[in-house]
């Protein structure tokens, strides 16, 4: 069945030989080669160098023989080369029968007539290609050199989606490869291609499994090209249970093991014939040797399995010396007796060959030492989670490469072991890992491995290289904002070398299999103690950030609370570090130790162990709260509002919808990104999963509903009837129906199955926002903008009695999980309870400041869950209508909430276009930071830089300690928002404006109220002091710029000519000019002493909400509503630059004073050009900025303002 060379003599034979060695060099060097680089893109993706059938490290597998499966093989070439809907031929068998030889076969055809596509040999343990997480990437590649009409369109997609690697298996598919597939055009490619995909049992996730085969059936969809997939695998449940949602007409199904026996054993007696006859000729043994009689005794001994026959020859092959040879072959005969069990025969083999591994010549004692050292090797390399070359071997286990050579030197007969010492180590053959790992099977307690063990021994190995080598800044960058995507990946592979790779990914999970016993101060405990950072950075570089997160959860469910609290407490504290910090460490590792360190709570484990790798460049940290608050994580990715939010039923994954018109799912556990499903043309406003988790419903402003398979992300059906804007969507309890509200006034419901529209009830008057099941499917419940709650039944179209009461706009409505009662929110900033039966008020909920937006039952039907335009969640007793807690941490409005399955968690979405996922089981309260209760509006320093003064919505100013971040003053008297604060020259007094249409004087030294300036006609929107503090200028919502005496409260001037409200005004450095910037556009620039206009700057065209002076006074700065900045010429009003870059309003400008300005952009905290520190979810988006001689002085619509100071000069870990 194998070959060596394909014949012994013919042309074909050479040209098989010459071309196998060729393609083997082509995919080692394969993203490095000329066509795949320049601005292709394609050199971005990621590439499994093992997956092809003709990779480097396959050059030596067996194909079949001439003569050998001749029948199966025709049928496979006549199933390819038909035109039929069976897209997939799926070869099934038991392990050793041959299968990965035919794939081997199979591509090699298709690859001589130019129609292989791609192929993916999988392989347990195998690293890349132990999973599926390369899959595709390595089919794009491959197309591309395949097929090199596609490339262009394979290069296409990268550059649209950069970020495409790092998408779900259901995008990259779609993008990398049937997308570009699509768009061949017919007659310029050949009409078929093959894919190949093997051992697909072997791919280490059920889940994957179960997505790939769906999202191969996909192929069906193309017109221009036809495609056949190949697949071969065990028959394990996940892939016959896959492919029993898979129509029979479109594949066809092999079962290899049940081929007539007498055809099986024609084929292994030509396989053993070739392998043996190779053999004698080599070694010059005598003609004829061993026999027909031989033959056929071996034939009968392998019992239909292919890989038996294998490894006697291979085993016979490495004896090197013709005698041995022959003492190997006779112990081949004589170590299988009568026995029918396939199985024991291939025991009877891998017993043999060990035994045969152990030098004779040595003493029993020696003996023993050898087999304990050989135990310990093979049990290394059979529960290794990815293969290892012998040289990361022996610096993982401690053993020299020449000590490992020797003792595995006789064993080529069952390791593929490479003679580069830089190339991993592989099984021939999976079944010798059953076979050593299972102690009935072995029987010789010599070479039986107990697995457990073995993951121990791994487990100890790991960690102790960790110590040796992980460290702080391991790749040697400095730089604090250094991005993983800035890094050369030869950088990142000489500091992270394979053994220390492995070691990172998979100690967590060599623990577990161990099933050991971890103790407060124990091994594990110490290394966190001292690694935990260096490791999650380390993670970082390797991009396996989501991977270490998984594994922390893994570890703390190993750790009994009770025995080792300490180390329990240590892990579920860096279980909250590390997915608190997930987008950080994955993009920039090294702020692991600045950002996510500073703000972690003040009582975090981590936070205290590791502060002191807190860099001394970071002078002034943030107050933050005590603890770690109900906030599990922040998950971001959507570019707009999010207005829905659930859970599957398995509590697993989570779905959103976004203004974006996207549907994202999310991993629960890990916060990663699963799926982005796209294909609506408006906001999408409501998703749910269907009860099984399969399906997911989405509805949107394009008028349309959707179900797509959130499996795969692929669109299923678009239903379409609604007139208006469909708001609200949900499954029925058994999955077959679908209602939705929308817009056009109407509850429609839909046919799951088959996307017809059954019924369509009418009785609103007002756009229907809000729909839902009861329990048992009968009644629906709707909430309108008519201010009504309304009962359908379904099945008769009837419209039951109206809900009592009065009230606004009904946002949302929900059952209790029994269906006794009905919850609503409404634009009253009310949550009601409802008897459904009698529809009777039976409480009223209030303590929201503004409309609920959303509202929903937990599982066990006790507690209710409301979300409002007041930016916070709120938890109430159902039985008693308590408010139990206030979740806050949004600074937008909360669109949707909703519990998980558990109960345990609870999620919300936001306008600030974050969804949070919340603890909803252990009752942490939300600490609040001290400060104001309102938004923000304006923070400024005093002259000296030693305190910052701070305006609010909450109608007060407030000064704080620019060091400590103490708030020792709080200045009353303000009737409405205060919307701007400065500090005079000389720092003794404080100016503020409020939207009570005074300006207002303080005493910065007591606090005391000095002036109080009235005239303005309309809210003040900005004041500053003149350089002398003489005077102060003021800008208003009546379109003037006033001018008063600071010492009298006297109005000086106004300043008319604006044709809209004045938003920043601001004094020239000699006092004699003001500048004004307003909602008509235009910056003006006006003589101080004599009222009169100088200037109207003219170029921007959206309100200008900042403006200020250059230090010389011949320069104005300017930002504004339309995203610019813009620089002008004092004297003459001529823009002088333009600068573009920011994607949103600009509220504040100032010019430097010649030392790298602090500024707040994308997320981080920069210095000049220089990225210093990132900012979590919750201190982004402020609303005012100041900075002074280092410190950086932020202001939030939460109330809360932030303090960071810097120390000047090089910011270097």
């Amino acid at each position: 069945m194998a070959k060596g060379e394909r014949t012994r003599s013919s042309d074909s034979g050479r040209r098989s030989t010459n071309f196998q060695r060729a393609s083997a060099e082509l995919w080692f060097n394969v993203l490095h080669s000329n066509q795949l680089t320049g601005n292709s893109g394609l050199d971005r993706l990621p590439f499994a160098a093992d997956a092809p059938f003709n990779s480097y490290n396959k050059q030596h597998a067996p194909t079949c023989l001439p003569d050998t499966r001749v029948d199966l093989l025709q049928e496979i070439y006549d199933w390819a080369d038909a035109q039929d809907e069976r897209c997939i031929f799926w070869l099934n068998g038991l392990a050793g029968t041959g299968k990965s030889t035919i794939a081997r076969t199979i591509a090699y055809r298709y690859f001589d007539q130019k129609r292989l596509g791609a192929s993916f040999f999988f392989s347990k343990g195998g690293g890349d290609v132990g999973h599926a997480t390369k899959l595709f990437t390595s089919f794009a590649v491959q197309l591309a050199c395949h097929v090199p009409q596609i490339q262009e369109f394979i290069s296409d997609a990268v550059t649209e989606q950069n970020d495409i690697a790092n998408q779900p298996l259901g995008d990259q598919w779609r993008q990398l490869v049937l997308r570009p597939l699509s768009r061949l055009e017919s007659g310029s490619f050949l009409s078929s291609y093959v894919f190949i995909v093997d051992a697909l049992d072997e791919c280490d996730s059920e889940d994957d499994i179960r997505m790939i085969l769906q999202l191969l059936t996909e192929v069906q969809k193309l017109k221009t090209v036809r495609i056949r997939v190949f697949l071969t695998s065990r028959p394990e449940i996940p892939i016959r249970h896959g492919f029993c949602h898979i129509p029979n007409a479109e594949h066809m199904d092999f079962v290899l093991h049940n081929i007539s026996p007498v055809i099986v054993n024609h084929d292994i007696s030509i396989f053993l014939e070739y392998n043996l006859e190779a053999i004698r000729q080599k070694l010059s043994l005598e003609a004829g040797w061993p026999g027909e009689q031989v033959i056929r005794r071996l034939v009968q001994n392998s019992s239909g399995l292919f890989i038996w026959a294998a490894t006697a020859c291979r085993f016979i092959r490495e004896g090197k010396k013709r005698q041995v040879i022959k003492d190997r072959l006779s112990s081949i005969l004589q170590s299988n007796g009568p026995i029918t069990e396939p199985e024991k025969h291939l025991n009877g083999i891998y017993t043999t060959v060990l035994r045969h591994s152990i030098p004779t010549e040595f003493s029993d004692k020696e003996k023993e030492e050898f087999s304990s050292k050989l135990r310990h090797m093979l049990g290394s390399i059979l529960v290794l989670f990815s293969p290892l070359s012998i040289y990361s071997l022996s610096t993982l286990l401690r053993i020299s490469e020449e000590d490992i050579d020797e003792t595995l030197e006789d064993l080529h007969a069952i390791l593929d072991i490479p003679k580069s010492q830089i190339r991993p180590l592989h099984l021939h053959h999976p079944s010798f890992r059953d076979f050593l790992l299972n102690k009935d099977r072995c029987g010789d307690p010599k070479f039986w491995v107990d697995e457990k063990r073995a993951h121990q021994t791994l487990a100890d190995d790991c960690i102790r290289l960790m110590s040796n080598s992980l460290k702080q800044d391991i790749c040697g960058q400095g730089a604090p904002g250094t991005l993983v995507a800035d890094v050369e990946s030869s950088r990142i592979e000489q500091c992270l070398p394979p053994e220390v790779k492995y070691a990172c990914l998979y100690w967590i999970q060599h623990l577990q299999k161990s099933d050991a016993q971890l103790h407060d101060n124990g091994q594990v405990h110490r290394f966190l103690q001292v690694h935990l950072l260096h490791w999650l950075e380390a993670l970082g570089w390797m991009g396996k950030t989501s991977e270490g997160i998984l594994a922390i959860i893994s570890l703390e469910g190993i750790i009994p609370a009770s025995k080792s609290s300490s180390l329990h407490a240590f892990v579920y504290d860096a279980k909250r570090f590390a997915l608190s910090n997930r987008t950080v460490v994955e993009q920039a590792p090294l702020q692991l130790y600045c950002s996510a360190l500073i703000f972690a709570p003040e009582e975090s484990i981590v936070r205290g162990e590791f502060e002191k790798y807190v860099p001394p460049w970071i002078q002034t940290k943030p107050k933050v709260q005590v603890n770690w608050n109900a906030t599990l994580q922040t998950l971001t990715g959507h570019s707009e509002s999010i207005w829905s939010v659930a859970f599957s039923p398995d509590s697993r994954q989570v779905v959103s919808s976004s203004a974006d018109k996207t549907v994202r799912l999310w991993e629960a556990a890990t916060g990663a990104t699963l799926q982005t499903l796209t294909g609506h043309s408006d906001s999408v406003y409501s998703v749910a999963f269907s009860p099984d988790g399969k399906q997911v419903v989405s509805g949107s402003g394009d008028n349309t509903v959707r179900l797509w398979d959130a499996a795969t992300g692929a669109a299923l059906q678009i239903l379409q009837s609604h007139s208006g804007s469909v708001y609200s969507v949900a499954f029925s309890p058994d999955g077959k129906q679908v209602v939705s509200g929308s817009s056009d006034n109407t509850v429609q419901f839909w046919d799951a199955a088959t996307g017809v529209a059954l019924q369509i009830l009418q009785g609103h008057s007002g756009s229907v926002q809000s729909v839902a099941f009861s329990p048992d499917g009968k009644p629906v419940i709707s909430g309108s903008a008519d201010h009504r709650v309304r009962l359908w039944n379904p099945a008769t179209n009837a419209l039951l009695p109206l809900f009592k009461g009065r009230w606004r706009s009904v946002r949302s409505v929900a059952f209790s999980p029994n269906g006794k009662q009905v919850v609503s929110g409404s634009d009253d900033k009310t949550v009601r309870l409802w008897d459904a039966a009698t529809k009777a008020a039976l409480r009223t909920l209030t303590g929201h400041s503004d409309s609920v937006c959303s509202v929903a039952f937990s599982p066990d039907g006790k507690q209710v869950i409301s979300g409002s335009a007041d930016k916070t969640v709120r938890l109430w007793d159902a039985v008693t209508g308590t408010a139990m807690r206030i979740l806050q941490s949004h600074s937008g409005l909360v669109n949707s909430v909703a519990f998980s399955p558990d109960g345990k968690q609870v999620i919300s979405g936001s306008d600030n276009k974050t969804v949070r996922l919340w603890d909803a089981a252990t009752g942490t309260a939300l600490q609040t930071l001290k400060g104001h209760s309102d938004s923000v509006s304006s923070v400024a320093f005093s002259p000296d830089g030693k305190q910052v003064i701070s305006g609010s919505d909450d109608k007060t100013v407030r000064l704080w300690d620019a060091a400590t971040g103490a708030a020792p003053q709080m200045l009353t008297g303000h009737r409405r928002h205060v919307y701007s604060v400065a500090f005079s020259p000389d720092g003794k007094q404080v100016v503020s404006s409020s939207a009570d249409n005074t300006v207002r004087l303080w005493n910065a030294a007591t606090g005391a109220a000095l002036q109080t300036f009235r005239g303005s006609l309309g809210s003040v929107w900005s004041a500053a002091f003149s350089p002398d503090s003489k005077q102060v200028v003021s800008g208003s919502t009546d379109d003037s710029v006033w001018l008063w005496d600071a010492a009298t409260g006297a109005a000086l001037q106004t300043l008319t000519g604006h044709r809209s409200w004045v938003y920043s005004v601001a004094f020239s450095p000699d006092g004699k000019r003001v500048v004004s910037g307003s909602g008509d556009n235009t910056v003006r620039l006006w003589d101080t002493a004599t009222g009169a206009a100088l200037q109207i700057l003219q170029g921007h065209s959206d309100s200008v909400r900042s403006v200020a002076f250059s230090p010389d006074g011949k320069q104005v700065i300017s930002g504004s509503d339309d995203e610019t900045v813009r620089i002008w010429d004092a004297a003459t009003g001529t823009t002088l630059r333009t600068l573009k870059g920011h994607s949103d309003s600009i509220s504040s400008v100032a010019f430097s004073p010649g030392v790298p300005t602090l500024l707040v952009s994308n997320d981080w905290v920069v210095e000049g050009r220089t990225r210093i520190l990132w900012l979590p979810p919750d201190y982004r988006s402020p609303t005012c900025v100041a900075v002074r001689n280092g410190i950086l002085v932020l202001g939030y619509s939460s109330g809360q303002i932030s303090i960071l100071g810097f120390q000047e000069g090089s910011k270097v870990l």
